[in-house]
């Protein structure tokens, strides 16, 4: 049995990385909110700047970097042979596909475009929706992106093939194809500085601090509880023994 003394210890040293440890993903959670509102700041500021030149689309991964949320209007045909579909990604809530085409710029080199979400097929989860892809070259406005969000996944990174995928890596798929291809994606937007895409696809890309609330939320569920730790480790062990032996 422990002695008084040891189970006041023990539970002093409970209450302390209770407390640190719950504050601290108090924090981390108003970390998260911070790192998404300076990101919608940056998608702010870049998308108020004039669309880039198609001519000066990225050729390296420094310059992706600088043009990262920029707008740019490029033209050219789809690869509609190598088209991918993301599993598991959800637009307004509901679950489908993320669908990717390289688009085949006038130089020869390919970009690899996010054209949109559509839904899955609840009752036979593998097929596969037609996609309208126009044969003749296009123009659309888009948003420079890097590589596709990533998902967790039980398979090695880029070891995926067929048109069903988790996950894209633009290194692994440039070395499947054999196509020189940018480093960075375009997200394609609906904009009236290029006509609409006819392909029945959904462009309400979430914007990324959509969910910033949330993150406020559960930062104050954390303080409350640090704070409950506190309060109980103070009323326990502090005040109610004093008033007893008052």
């Amino acid at each position: 049995m422990l002695s008084l003394r040891a189970r006041r210890t023990v539970v002093a040293l409970a209450a302390v990385l209770g407390t640190s440890l719950t504050a601290r993903l108090g924090w981390w959670q108003l970390d998260r909110a911070a790192q998404k509102e300076s990101l919608q700041q940056a998608v702010d500021a870049h998308a108020a700047l004039p669309p880039l030149p198609a001519s000066g689309l990225a050729r390296t991964p420094q310059q992706a970097e600088q043009q990262l949320h920029r707008r740019v209007i490029v033209q050219g045909r789809w690869l509609a042979e190598r088209t991918v579909f993301l599993d598991n990604r959800q637009m307004d809530a509901r679950p489908g596909f993320f669908v990717l085409t390289p688009l085949q710029l006038d130089d020869g080199s390919a970009v690899l475009v996010q054209r949109g979400w559509v839904p899955r097929d609840m009752q036979e989860r593998t097929r596969l929706p037609a996609i309208p892809t126009p044969a003749q070259p296009v123009a659309i406005t888009a948003r420079i992106e890097g590589s596709p969000a990533r998902l967790y996944e039980f398979t090695p990174q880029g070891s995926e093939t067929g048109p069903i995928r988790q996950n894209l890596a633009l290194d692994a798929f440039a070395h499947e194809t054999h196509l020189s291809l940018r480093p960075l994606t375009l997200l394609q937007l609906d904009d009236a500085a290029a006509p609409v895409a006819d392909d029945g696809l959904r462009r309400h890309w979430p914007l990324p601090a959509v969910d910033v609330h949330k993150h406020y939320g559960y930062a104050v569920q954390w303080f409350s509880l640090a704070a409950l730790i506190t309060g109980l480790y103070v009323w326990f062990q502090l005040l109610r023994p004093r008033r007893r032996a008052a």
